[in-house]
């Protein structure tokens, strides 16, 4: 198992850190988790990446969770900022919560499988991260599923 497990993070309210580098997407399909297997890394990990030129954090999000786990279906709900770190140095994030409508197939990329799980799997790319940000994105679409009930 590899992958980073010095870095660590800190959530922050939504729109409250600049500028963003990455997004990260906390994926859930029928009430689980969906996860996408980083060959590289060994482990499992949640879509994201870099926000690129001219898009929108959303915009990024869209395109990670397409990338690494082939979803376009999906109901997309922005949780919180994120400030992460280890020994190489820091940047911020946006965390998005994806409702999968319908999976998708995973298109050719260095990510070689998707799953879904009832828990967070121990092998995580980002063991520290990972937890932290799906509690929160968790909780953003528990809150909204209350919402639309009212």
């Amino acid at each position: 198992m590899t992958g980073n497990h010095g870095l660590a993070c800190v959530t922050h309210p939504l729109g409250t850190l600049f500028p963003l580098r990455f997004v990260v997407v906390c994926s859930f399909c029928r009430g689980r988790y969906l996860l996408s297997y980083h060959s590289g890394h060994q482990a499992w990990e949640t879509q994201g990446g870099h926000i690129e030129a001219n898009e929108t954090p959303e915009e990024a999000a869209r395109r990670e969770l397409a990338e690494e786990s082939g979803v376009t279906d999906a109901e997309l709900v922005p949780v919180c900022d994120y400030e992460s770190w280890d020994e190489g140095g820091a940047a911020n994030g946006r965390v998005f919560a994806a409702v999968v409508r319908a999976p998708g197939k995973l298109p050719a990329s260095e990510m070689s499988a998707v799953a879904l799980f009832d828990a967070l799997p121990g092998n995580l790319t980002y063991p520290k991260v990972t937890p932290v940000l799906f509690e929160e994105a968790e909780m953003c679409v528990k809150r909204e599923q209350n919402s639309a009930r009212i």
